[in-house]
Formats: structure tokens, sequence, C-alpha cells
């Protein structure tokens, strides 16, 4: 069943893209903000306790709603599946800015490919050249990719029924919304948040960073790997997505001044992203996503075999 769900919502994305911002965003945002106002008097405690009450309660009710409908009828449980699959998980959730970024690069557009990136990530980039601006495309692509799509479904193949694919999102987001990995933090409060979600992320991040390594360039994204694992250096990106993004960067055969690239402004001696990299970016994406449908395969080939 979860083949298939991931299947069909690889192929509706194709034909309907969500529109992510106001039917999933929006919802989470204003559930974080009212959570917050709830329970937050500054304590790391009531972080904990609004943490469960948003991810567990949203955990529950689609876990229950699953079990209910697979009570009444298997198919409808699996219509639950690909509905909630869809709604967690996309490339079409980040591709746009993506996509849009190359073809102003490629029309020599830089101020407007200077707007998109900034409104991507919620941060200037009027001060990035040309090559600057698709290396940092390509490192936002990467954590993206991570973020709502093989680390969705990583959870997603965990946890039974679309319970992992909730778990991961809403937990993503509380992450960024409430522990500072975008610019806010909510200081004590938000701390849990952070640490949910790097235990959470742990095997999801270096199931993506395998993936890459696998079908990029190997010897380059282990090399970086490793460097990640010796390197004492904190970064808010926390450890699972610079494992991934270090990886990835790796298997692109994009260079660092350092292994970890803590600041993505940094200024790099070594190769720099152009417009071609982007697209080979896109290429390593897809590559990795076809090598975990295979191994998905496989390995419900050999559960019905053993049978």
């Amino acid at each position: 069943m979860a083949l298939f769900s991931l299947i069909a919502v690889l192929l509706i994305e194709q034909i309907w893209p969500l529109r992510y911002f106001p039917v999933v965003h929006v919802p989470l945002m204003r559930l974080a903000q009212l959570l917050e106002e709830r329970f937050n008097a500054g304590e790391h405690s009531h972080g904990i306790i609004a943490w469960f009450v948003g991810v567990g309660g949203l955990v529950l009710i689609v876990g229950a709603v699953y079990a209910l409908l697979r009570s009444f009828n298997p198919l409808l449980a699996w219509c639950w599946n690909v509905i909630i699959l869809y709604l967690t998980m996309g490339f079409r959730q980040f591709s746009h800015f993506f996509t849009d970024i190359q073809f102003a690069l490629r029309m020599d557009d830089l101020p407007r490919a200077r707007e998109l990136l900034s409104e991507w990530r919620g941060k200037s980039a009027n001060h990035l050249s040309p090559s600057g601006i698709a290396r940092v495309s390509i490192l936002q692509a990467l954590i993206a990719s991570h973020r709502h799509v093989f680390g969705v479904l990583c959870c997603f193949l965990l946890f039974p029924g679309p319970c992992g694919a909730v778990l991961y999102r809403a937990a993503a987001f509380f992450a960024v919304k409430w522990g500072g990995w975008a610019g806010g933090d909510s200081g004590a409060f938000g701390r849990f948040s952070r640490q949910a979600f790097a235990v959470l992320d742990w095997v999801p991040a270096r199931m993506t960073a395998a993936g890459f390594a696998v079908v990029g360039n190997f010897e380059s994204a282990m090399y970086r790997w490793k460097a990640i694992a010796s390197d004492p250096l904190e970064s808010p990106l926390g450890d699972g997505q610079k494992i991934v993004l270090a990886a990835g960067a790796g298997a692109l055969g994009l260079g660092f001044e350092t292994p970890l690239p803590v600041d993505e402004d940094q200024s790099d001696p070594g190769e720099e992203g152009d417009i071609d990299l982007m697209q080979s970016a896109v290429g390593l994406v897809w590559r990795a996503l076809l090598l975990w449908l295979l191994l998905f395969v496989l390995l419900v080939l050999a559960r019905v075999m053993g049978s």
C-alpha cells in the first residue's frame, strides 16, 4: 500500500501541484502561533507540552482517521494515505523557485534572480553574483529536497500509515518556527522543538546523504561527510542538515572553503555554482528518488516472496 501511495502522489503532484503555502503553511503557522500564545511562559517545560499537543495531536488525529477508515475499507485507508502524503511531501513545494531562478540566470536577469532567491530563503541576496546565486540556490535546494521529499518519505516508511509523514512535516515546521532555524527564536520555549527534530531527523538525514553519495560523486560526498563528523563547529542547521548539505554538495563536486558550509554566503575559492551545476543538482535529486523507489520495490518483492 505504501509503495502505491507514493507512486500515486508523485504522479498527482505533476498534474495538480499543491498550493503549499495556503493549504499547509498557513494552517501550521496559525497552530504554532496559537500554541505559543497559550503555552509560552518562557520555560523549557512549556515548550515540551506545546510540542506534544501540536505535533502529537496532529499525529494522533491522522492515525485515528487512518485506523477508522481501514476498519471499514482498506481502499479508503489508502486514499487517506495518498491525501496526507500529498499534503506533506513534494518537489513542487520548492522546485518552482529553483526553476525560476535558473531561468532568470539563463536570461541574464540578475535582479529577478536575486529577488526570487531572497523570497525563497527569507534573506537578502542582493549582494550575490550570478555564480553566488547559483551556488546558494543549489544548497537551498539540497536542504529543501531533504525536508520536503526524502525526510518525509523515510518517516512515512518507518511509521504506520501516514503518521510518519505528518510527524516529520509538523516537527520540521515547529523546529523552524520555534527553534530558531529560520532566524526567529522562541528561547527556552523553542529549544525542545529543535532537539526533538534533531533526534527524529537522525536516520532520514543519513539516508538522504547516503542516497546523494551513491548517485553522485561518491568519493567527494563521503569525504565531506567524514569531515563533518570531526568538525566541532556548530551550525543552526543542525547535525542532520549539515550532513545532507555536505554530502549533497560533495556529490555535485561543489567546493567549500571549510568542510562545513556554515554560512551560505561565505567566499569559496573552490568550484562555485553555475547554471549547468544547477541542472546537475536537479538530476542528482531525481536519481536519488529513483534509487529510493528501486530499493522500496525490492523490499516489497522480498516480502511478497518471503510470504
